[in-house]
């Protein structure tokens, strides 16, 4: 099983004991902040049961009905955990919001503040395993996991300290007033998920640092002299790229076929734990203004 699914699966698991806990607890004590760590739970282990649907449909070879393989669904995993990071966050503002108007007094308070304690400590030994993973892997959907679970870390410590707070005090507000800062946060957090995951899906170009990268190994070879319509996509763990190069006339097809080999292969060192895929159109000529032209008409 490949790293990234074992992630999944770990995680399925964490988010589904931590739901029952925190559910049971939440509703007992009627604390919006625990029920709405509740929540949060429940949205993750449904984001990693997907989560580990899109990883293992992903990994699936091209066929003839998806000629480039089903790498797309990993982007499309994390516009969907941004998503449901965003409407869980709404949910608890709503939450928060009533809990302000109309205020009630929270029960089981000591049964409240272990739960959050041990699921604290449960959550940052996830994160850590999670952004391990995918520094490992560079895999978009198990970096949106670990960014999901690090608002749960952020968001289980502030109900804690919340929940202190309250039993020091006695001042029931400060429970809704930290369910209103957390659900922006959360909102706030799932945005560049959302963002990144929709740049994929619309085939935008490597990042410029990486073109500037491919546009100096092309430029220092000798070998060709010129180059034109570089493209590049990514979908999900998966690079795309195609370019014109520019050969002399008299070039036998053997040489420049090998002479595309070698740009191939410094083009793929420059993403080791990418699964690259080049092709090189070689030209005798460079035909570009001429291709140019004839779009026009």
């Amino acid at each position: 099983m490949r790293l990234e699914k074992k992630a999944t699966v770990i995680s399925t698991s964490v988010a589904g004991a931590l739901v029952l806990i925190k559910m049971t607890v939440g509703i007992l004590s009627g604390s919006i902040a625990v029920l709405a760590s509740a929540i949060d739970s429940l949205l993750d282990l449904t984001v990693s049961l997907f989560n580990y649907f899109a990883l293992n449909t992903s990994e699936k070879n091209p066929d003839d009905q998806f000629n480039y393989g089903r790498n797309k669904i990993e982007p499309l995993a994390a516009v969907v955990e941004g998503t449901v990071i965003s409407l869980s966050a709404l949910f608890i503002l709503y939450e928060a919001l009533v809990k302000i108007a109309h205020p009630r007094e929270m029960e089981f308070m000591l049964s409240s503040i272990w739960v959050m304690a041990a699921s604290l400590v449960v959550t940052f030994v996830l994160v850590t395993f999670l952004n391990y993973v995918a520094k490992k892997t560079k895999n978009m959907v198990i970096k949106a996991d670990a960014l999901h679970y690090k608002t749960d870390l952020f968001s289980n410590g502030a109900v804690l300290m919340a929940l202190a707070l309250i039993s020091m005090t006695g001042e029931q507000l400060i429970d809704p007033i930290l369910g209103v800062g957390i659900a922006i946060y959360m909102i706030y957090s799932a945005m560049p998920i959302i963002k990144e995951g929709i740049l994929m899906l619309l085939d935008a170009a490597l990042p410029e640092e990486d073109l500037e990268q491919i546009r100096t190994i092309l430029e220092n070879d000798d070998g060709i002299s010129d180059y034109h319509y570089l493209q590049t996509r990514e979908a999900g763990s998966h690079i795309f790229i195609s370019v014109h190069t520019v050969f002399n006339v008299s070039i036998s097809l053997y040489d420049a076929h090998l002479i595309a080999d070698k740009i191939e292969a410094k083009i793929k060192d420059l993403f080791k734990d990418k699964s690259v895929h080049i092709l090189v159109h070689m030209d005798p000529y460079d035909d570009s203004e001429m291709n140019e032209i004839e779009d026009e008409y």
